[in-house]
């Protein structure tokens, strides 16, 4: 509007306030008004804050300058510089077959659509198998992750979910269920490491983690109870392999303490045999040198030895045929008979 125009304005609207007997709109200056108003908006577009765990990306028309650490920073105003503040320290996590409503003690999850159809994978025996997992990363380019692809967000679950798809078509549904797992995490990691870098995409991959792996609904009651037989088999070999590790120590033991036995009662028979050979030899020189005092020397040893294990003994003189003549019968009747 031009600065006649203008006049013809107020000087129509002053008219019609004094034929409707009001004061008329007083003179305001509008242009400090717009400068004021104008200054306010670039200083608030000026400044810009960048959290501790941040860094701010700036784009000048749209064109990559220059990088900011945390802290408050100066921009050109008016949208000349713009900020995109990326998170570099915090670890970033992604869902795969699920996702978190509310976090907590008690956290609930939910499977839309797109949910369930990352989980059914095919296995390498054509089986379907539904696996949860998540991805947890690090932004450490954060120029390339902005840059470098288009939605690198939306890049980065297409390539994890297309690998994580090989890594299961290439074992079995009892490998994906059972003593697979870890071998699915560690091949995962490393392949969908290897395409970040590829990719250019700025991202660290930190951890994959099978959330849970299950067959198909209709057939999840036949898996678990092969999952509990599998289970209750190694427990019957864990008990067996501990039977196992204790009954052949003592075993072995036992062998061993037959075995020192053995030598000991051999090593024992054969120190008493030679002393006996050498006590018989020490005795036949004494028998030599003297047989009859020998003789009757081995013979009161002998009686010493055998008379105390006999008990109560009668000894009768060879010469009387019997006991009864010692008893003297033939006086006593005698006496009866007086």
């Amino acid at each position: 509007m031009s600065s006649g125009d203008r006049e013809n304005v107020e000087e129509f609207l002053r008219n019609v306030f004094r034929s409707r007997g009001q004061r008329p709109i007083p003179k305001v200056p509008i242009v400090p008004i717009v400068g004021v108003f104008v200054l306010l908006i670039a200083l608030q577009s000026s400044f810009y804050t960048i959290a501790p765990e941040e860094v701010g990306v700036v784009l000048r028309f749209g064109q990559y300058v220059r990088t900011t650490e945390p802290g408050l920073h100066v921009r050109l105003p008016f949208g000349i510089e713009r900020v995109r503040k990326v998170p570099v320290q915090r670890q970033l996590k992604e869902e795969f077959g699920f996702r978190t409503i509310t976090a907590g003690q008690r956290t609930q999850f939910s499977r839309d659509k797109r949910a369930i159809d990352e989980a059914i994978m095919l296995t390498g025996d054509l089986n379907i198998a539904d696996v949860e997992w998540i991805v947890q990363y690090k932004v450490v380019d954060p120029v390339r992750f902005l840059f470098q692809v288009r939605d690198a967000r939306e890049t980065f679950r297409d390539v994890t979910e297309a690998v994580m798809r090989g890594v299961i078509g290439d074992r079995s549904v009892d490998e994906a269920l059972t003593a697979g797992r870890q071998e699915v995490e560690d091949e995962t990691l490393m392949r969908l490491q290897e395409l970040c870098t590829q990719y250019d995409l700025g991202i660290d991959v930190a951890l994959v983690a099978l959330q849970d792996v299950n067959p198909p609904e209709p057939v999840k009651a036949s898996f678990n109870e092969v999952n509990q037989a599998e289970q209750e088999r190694e427990t019957l070999i864990n008990q067996a392999q501990a039977e196992l590790n204790r009954e052949i120590p003592r075993a072995e033991g036992e062998a061993k303490a037959t075995v020192e036995a053995a030598r000991g009662y051999a090593i024992g028979r054969v120190n008493e045999a030679e002393g006996e050979a050498t006590r018989f030899e020490a005795l036949y020189s004494e028998y030599r040198k003297a047989p009859q005092v020998t003789r009757r020397r081995i013979y009161l040893e002998t009686m010493s030895e055998v008379l105390p294990q006999v008990g109560k003994t009668v000894i009768v003189d060879e010469s009387v045929r019997g006991i009864l003549p010692l008893l003297n019968l033939g006086n006593v009747g005698k006496g009866a008979a007086e």
